[in-house]
Formats: structure tokens, sequence, C-alpha cells
């Protein structure tokens, strides 16, 4: 084998160690860059603070017949300077005998 072959293989063989190392660190770049902006994601509203109040923290119907059907509304609010999310749907618990 000639010399000039030899030194060919030998830039060959280190570019290959090389590459993972530039790719690992090219990958940790992107996770970070990607985290930072995962991050920043819910601060689009200003960093302000959501408060919910609703009107009516009560409701008494009094007594009421089985099968019978009642509706009522209530109004919430969001009484913050932030954005008002929810993470799971709202519910409702109906208290029996209050």
């Amino acid at each position: 084998m000639s010399n000039k072959q030899n030194r060919q293989k030998s830039r060959k063989h280190k570019q290959k160690q090389n590459f993972p190392w530039l790719l690992l660190v090219l990958g940790g770049v992107f996770i970070a860059v990607a985290a930072f902006l995962f991050a920043r994601q819910g601060g689009g509203d200003g960093g302000g603070i959501p408060s919910i109040a609703v009107d009516q923290q009560k409701i008494d119907y009094g007594d009421v017949k089985f099968g019978v059907e009642k509706t009522f509304a209530i109004k919430v609010t969001n009484t913050g300077d932030g954005t008002l999310r929810f993470k799971e749907e709202p519910y409702i618990q109906v208290l029996e005998g209050c």
C-alpha cells in the first residue's frame, strides 16, 4: 500500500471518530433550545397571574322532587391579569342535603 492511501484511510478514520461527538453536541444544543422555547410557551401573556371568580359559591333549590330538572347559570370570570387555562375539564360537585 502506498503512503498516500494510508493517509487517506487515516483521515477517514479520524472523521468517523469525530462525527458522533459533533452529532451529540448538536443534539444537546437542540434539546436545550427546545426546552427553553417550551418553558417560554406559557409566558406570552405578559407574565400575569390568572385568578378565577365565580358569582355564586352555593345554589340552593330547596326541596326538589325526584325526576324534576332544574337549571341554573354560573358566571365565571378571570379577575387576574394572566390568561386563564384549565388543565382539566371543570366540574361541579353536587352535595346532597346541603
